[in-house]
C-alpha cells in the first residue's frame, strides 16, 4: 500500500558516451521543500539500517550506484495510511527514481546484490 504523502519520481538519465548524466531534483518540482542539506551514504549488501524518523526534515533519496530497499512505516496520528507499510527498491539499473519522504514517517533500508550500494 502507498503511504500518504510519500511520492516515488521517475527520474531522467541523459547518456552521454562520454558521461552520462542523472537528474535528482529540481526546485520547480512538486517534492522540493527547501534546502537543508545534502550528502551520500553508503550500505554493503545484506546490511540494514533501521528504523529512523525524521521529525522536521523532508528525504529525498536517489539511488546513484547498486541497488536498496526502502520500508517506510506511517504511525501518524489522522494519517490515512497510518498502521501502514511501504516497500520501494530503487536502483539506477532497474527503475531511476527518487522516493520523496515527509517528516514524521518511519524508515529502515537494505542493501541488495552484490556491491556496495550509494545513496
Amino acid at each position: 500500500m502507498a503511504i500518504n504523502d510519500v511520492q516515488v519520481t521517475d527520474l531522467k538519465i541523459i547518456h552521454n558516451p562520454a558521461g552520462d548524466v542523472y537528474h535528482i531534483l529540481k526546485a520547480r518540482e512538486q517534492s522540493y521543500a527547501g534546502f537543508g542539506e545534502a550528502y551520500f551514504s553508503s550500505i554493503a549488501p545484506g546490511i540494514i539500517k533501521p528504523w529512523k524518523k525524521h521529525n522536521r526534515m523532508t528525504l529525498n533519496l536517489v539511488v546513484i550506484m547498486g541497488c536498496i530497499k526502502f520500508v517506510i512505516y506511517d504511525d501518524r496520528e489522522g494519517s490515512v495510511s497510518n498502521g501502514s507499510f511501504q516497500e520501494v527498491i530503487l536502483s539506477p539499473d532497474l527503475n531511476y527514481s527518487r522516493i520523496t519522504v515527509p517528516p514524521g514517517l518511519w524508515m529502515a533500508f537494505e542493501g541488495l546484490g552484490q556491491i556496495h550500494s550509494f545513496l
